[in-house]
């Protein structure tokens, strides 16, 4: 049963697996289906609590005029935490949750201990930008995104074009669906991060994933071969098995 609070002007919809030491996990531009298996699984196998948001504006939810950005929502997921007074928080983010999940950890907040950020976007890397994914048939655009296209969530019968997931997206990224001051920030973060990349990944490529994680002193970084850019979805056993040995629990 999905939970709504309050927070601030926004409201967030969220599904909660209690346990105990908390995770929050952040999907991407694929909507929150994209994670809830993820969930199933971490919560199942570390007995975990994990709080699993859909990001205001995603799945037909309603998105506050002031969440602007990537940094404004960040901030009301800190604002959250604090709310459901939650502390040694690992932050877990896929894609456009994994820039989410970088930015909720420069915010500094005593209640975030961690953070693992999976195939994320949001950094500049020279020679290795994202591809531009819009104008991609379906079939190029799974070939971009998964090891094994077979993998890949069937569409709603009927869907074309862009889906609002994907404009709501671009609501907080704006188009290019970068920030060219996030490395130097990230440079000053001393959090310990842990960096996954699928080594398929044709969105943003294993280049731009390993200078992802070369931005932040305290990180560590992984890659998992025969996985595209959601992980998650497609190798889930290798992506927790990843996290289990460098001590996420």
């Amino acid at each position: 049963m999905p939970h709504t609070l309050r927070v601030g002007p926004a409201e967030i919809t969220f599904q909660d697996r209690g346990g105990a030491r908390p995770f929050l996990l952040l999907h991407g531009g694929g909507g929150v289906a994209t994670m809830t298996g993820f969930a199933d699984l971490l919560a199942e196998r570390t007995s975990s609590r994990v709080l699993l948001p859909t990001h205001p504006g995603f799945g037909g939810t309603p998105k506050a005029v002031e969440l602007t950005d990537v940094r404004a929502l960040a901030e009301t997921y800190v604002a959250m935490l604090d709310q459901l007074d939650l502390v040694d928080v690992t932050v877990l983010g896929n894609s456009f949750g994994g820039w989410l999940a970088a930015e909720i950890a420069l915010l500094g907040s005593p209640r975030v201990s961690g953070a693992v950020i999976v195939n994320g976007i949001g950094v500049v890397v020279p020679n290795h930008p994202l591809t531009d994914v819009s104008r991609l048939s379906r079939a190029e655009l799974l070939a971009h995104s998964y090891h094994d296209p077979s993998k890949a969530p069937v569409p709603p019968a009927g869907a074309t074009g862009p889906s609002p997931d994907i404009r709501a997206l671009i609501g907080y990224t704006g188009p290019a669906m970068e920030d060219p001051t996030l490395p130097d920030r990230l440079n000053g973060l001393d959090l310990p991060v842990h960096v996954v990349w699928g080594e398929s990944d044709h969105v943003a490529d294993l280049e731009y994933g390993k200078a992802f994680a070369a931005a932040i002193p305290a990180s560590t970084f992984t890659a998992l071969p025969r996985s595209g850019r959601l992980p998650q979805l497609e190798t889930p056993e290798e992506l927790l098995s990843t996290l289990l040995d460098v001590g996420v629990r």
